[in-house]
């Protein structure tokens, strides 16, 4: 089933899905695509990392008889109770609640243990006893570690270089245990460096993206870890977005327990991103002065190299992302510089 197929069934027949995460950055998406396709939608989120901002912009964006089918749960994964409450009637549960953070796992390892996989454990015992047809989680591209063979395929052996990697092949696994042991419905999506509207430009772990529209936009030199030759395969939130319909509604049996690498396909190194996001922000401000970057020494737990084989989510899950780098840059900028000239 493609994806404009996926959303007609959705609208014809309505679910309750739980999206943990919720006030996240893809939690957000998740949670505002599902209300823009009249679903009923449960949210949880302890505030950790994502913002009541984002709730309150889905508020303002979404029609009144969409929103009054949201309920919010203020709650964390770590807590069985709080899983418990929100899978109980529940039909599909959409996984993002983490501590998404590479440098975040190496300064504290525990902490990163209980949010990514005893929290995990906590959500597939609540997703089993609720009876949740399919749990749909966020894996990482992290799990590859770096290994020279590109694009990744999901077949390669997993060679994970932090502590968040390695939570999150633990989650797999656990996945593919609960699936055989008890039945649980379960696929995993490995996302390759996502990005978009509402993702948090703040805090010592922003990622890249956001970092670097910030600082430009201030005149700020922006750091660059290592050479500025290591590259990424970013993949813009929208295609997320659609990975997650797709793998929460498929009825191909082939499909199901498995795991998916989630990207663009496309491979862009950090030189070339600062020049693009310097470039589109000078077409809009010409005045900007945008400072050289900050070079500083490569950072632990980094891959060097990252670029997906998307041929299997194609084939199985019938995922055609639809929008490609550059357009999904554009919009990404154009979202914050529009956040910024809102603010007081």
């Amino acid at each position: 089933m493609n994806a404009n197929a996926t959303m007609a069934a959705l609208r014809s027949r309505p679910l309750t899905w739980v999206v943990t995460g919720a006030a996240g950055f893809i939690g957000s998406h998740l949670v505002e695509a599902l209300l823009g396709l009249d679903q009923r939608v449960v949210g949880l989120d302890n505030f950790s990392a994502g913002h009541r901002r984002n709730l309150d912009q889905l508020e303002q964006r979404c029609r009144p008889p969409q929103w009054a089918r949201f309920r919010f749960v203020q709650g964390d994964i770590c807590a069985l109770s709080d899983c418990r409450e929100v899978c109980a009637g529940a039909d599909v549960v959409l996984h993002h609640a983490a501590l998404c953070s590479v440098p975040a796992s190496i300064d504290d390892p525990l902490l990163a243990h209980a949010s990514n996989a005893t929290g995990f454990v906590n959500l597939l015992v609540a997703a089993r006893d609720a009876g949740v047809q399919r749990l749909v989680y966020a894996s990482s591209s992290a799990v590859y570690g770096d290994n020279p063979a590109l694009p990744a395929l999901e077949e390669a052996v997993p060679a994970p270089l932090s502590p968040y990697a390695s939570n999150k092949l633990l989650n797999e696994v656990y996945a593919s245990v609960f699936a055989r042991c008890y039945g649980l419905t379960t696929v995993g999506l490995r996302y390759f460096n996502v990005f978009g509207q509402r993702q948090d430009p703040a805090g010592a772990y922003a990622a890249v993206i956001p970092a670097w529209i910030a600082g430009m936009l201030r005149g700020a030199a922006v750091p660059i870890n290592g050479d500025g030759e290591t590259s990424r395969d970013f993949c813009h939130v929208d295609n997320v977005v659609q990975a997650n319909l797709l793998a929460a509604t498929t009825t191909n049996p082939q499909a199901l327990n498995q795991v998916y690498n989630i990207a663009s396909g496309e491979r862009v190194s950090l030189n070339q991103l600062f020049a693009t996001i310097r470039d589109e922000l000078k077409s809009r401000f010409p005045e900007l002065a945008v400072a050289a970057p900050d070079f500083r020494a490569f950072r632990a737990g980094d891959v060097r190299h990252s670029q997906a084989d998307i041929g299997k989510a194609r084939r199985l899950l019938g995922y055609a992302p639809p929008v490609a780098f550059a357009a999904g840059l554009a919009d990404a900028i154009g979202g914050y510089v529009t956040a910024i000239e809102r603010e007081p």
